[in-house]
Formats: C-alpha cells, structure tokens, sequence
C-alpha cells in the first residue's frame, strides 16, 4: 500500500565496485534502500531503474534525482553532454550517460562527482559543518578532491582532479613508479588502494605496524593538503576513504603538512597540530548518499 508521502528524492552514489541507491522523505529520511555492483551500464542501469519504480510505488512519487558520481563525467549542466562519462578508465564506462536511466523518469536530476557529494553531506551534516570553504578528499580506490563555498561545488570547464596532481616522488627512497595508466606517479598512482597493493602485497591498514610506510603515504597525501590550503584556503580539510582508515596514517597527514607549510601560513584556523582543521569524515561511509540526497534537493531548487 502506498504512503502518503510525496515528492520523494532519489538518490545514487555510484561508485567504483558498488552504487548505493536510496529514496528518501524531504527531511532527508531514507525509506528504502539499495546496493547493486558496479559492473557494466547495460547490467547496472535496468537494476537501478527497477529499484526505483518498485520503491516508488511502494513509497510514492519521485520528485527529482540526485546523483554522486565516479568519474571522470561531465557535470556542467549547460553541456550537452552532461551526466556522460568521459575518460574514465574503468571498462565500458566511456560514454555511458545517467540520461539513460533517468529520463523516463520525467524529474529534474542533478549529477556530480561522488567526493562533491560526500563534501556536500559532511557540510551539511557532519564534519564540514560551519566551514564556509569545505575541501574533501577520498582516497581509497581512487583519489578525488571536492571544494564547497557556501554549500556549492566549485568547478571550472569540468571538476577538479586533485588526485592527478604529482607529489614529490623521492624515486631513491621510493622506486615505485606508480599504477595510474595516464600519469605513472601522480598523487592517485602512488597512494590509491590498488596502487599500495601492487607495491607491497597488502592494503595499508594491514601495513599499519610499519611506521615508514604510513609516513611515505603520510607524506605524499600532506602534498596535497598544503597544496589545498593554499589554492583554496579552506576552513576545513576532509580527508576519507578506505586508505584513510589506516591507523596512524591521518596523523601522519597532519604533521607532513605542517612540515609542508613551515609556518607560512598563519591564521586562528589552523590549530598548532592541525588537529581541527584536518580530519575524518563524521558521517563515515553515509556521507555519499546523504550529498546525493542533496543534490536532489538542488535539482528541485534550480527547475
């Protein structure tokens, strides 16, 4: 039997190896939910789109989408192409469009990166709150950086893409050259997940014992957090994902990027050990979904 709510959001964080799909109330209350593998958009969209139709029917009517993507994708909404992968090189992907599967839908949707969503769920609801300029950064599979001013993602022609930075690579002291197929050694080929894995044989929160390996990511990913602080001057950096679960490694991160600084930057924002200003995510792995549920609600506000 039908609810009487109406004007539901659905929301999609899609990443990697899994897309989380939900549907919730205006207050943000989840009333279903879902996760599906990522595997190719011919096998992932029909799911998507019947999990949706059997929420709705069962919840009420979708007023709009918000989706939190991976990428590479094109976000500008004056693009035709927008909502369409591009460069990504995750298999089948290319080309693919969120289109597809949301407009027989008949609502206005929204599409954005998956680290823009996640900034946007820590800034309305967890670790972001109260910073005006929000900067987060996942690192697991791959790594990404989203800025917020006032709640909004900032971009220029298309997304940032801070994981393609190059940190400085010591290749004496590191002779790894890196997994990414693009760039070799840039910030995601040298800390991402299957990057650490392919170098040593275990994922870094297995590694956590060994205090100069947590330093060695400790002091790629501090790159680019004094890297952010000085392009954006943020008032908070979100450092989460997978890797960032290793214990130890975000205290690395805070005193590498201390280092980084030398004292160059002095503001009432960045407390003597960075303890404040550099932290983890407080919504934890919900801080996708909860940004697409947002960025429903902006799909509402922008028709």
């Amino acid at each position: 039997m039908q609810s009487q709510n109406s004007g539901l959001i659905g929301a999609i964080e899609a990443g990697g190896t899994k897309f989380i799909c939900a549907l919730a109330q205006s207050d943000g209350t989840i009333v279903a939910r879902t996760r599906i593998d990522t595997r190719t958009p011919a096998e992932c969209f029909p799911d998507l789109a019947a999990f949706f139709r059997e929420s709705s029917a069962t919840h009420g009517p979708i007023a709009a989408f918000g989706v939190a993507s991976f990428g590479p994708i094109d976000i500008d909404p004056t693009s035709p192409a927008y909502g369409t992968f591009t460069t990504t090189p995750k298999p089948g992907w290319q080309g693919a469009r969120f289109h597809d599967v949301l407009d027989p839908f008949g609502v206005p949707f929204v599409v954005d990166t998956d680290v823009n969503g996640a900034a946007l769920g820590e800034y309305l609801h967890g670790a972001g709150q109260r910073a005006r300029t929000l900067a987060y950064t996942t690192i697991g599979t791959g790594v990404g950086t989203g800025v917020l001013r006032d709640g909004r993602s900032m971009r220029g022609f298309s997304h940032y893409e801070m994981g393609h930075i190059h940190p400085n690579h010591d290749r004496v002291a590191d002779p790894f050259p890196g997994w990414c197929p693009y760039h070799g050694d840039c910030l995601e080929g040298l800390v991402a997940g299957p990057g650490i894995i392919k170098r040593w044989g275990k994922s870094l929160d297995q590694l956590a014992g060994d205090t100069d390996k947590i330093e060695l990511i400790g002091g790629y990913i501090a790159d680019l957090a004094a890297d952010l602080v000085l392009m954006h001057m943020p008032d908070r950096l979100i450092f989460g994902g997978g890797v960032m679960k290793a214990p130890g490694l975000i205290e690395a991160v805070r005193r590498r990027t201390l280092v980084r600084l030398n004292g160059y930057i002095c503001h009432p924002r960045l407390d003597a050990g960075l303890e404040t200003y550099i932290v983890g995510p407080a919504l934890g792995d919900d801080a996708g979904i909860t940004g697409a549920i947002a960025l429903g609600h902006q799909a509402l506000a922008d028709r």
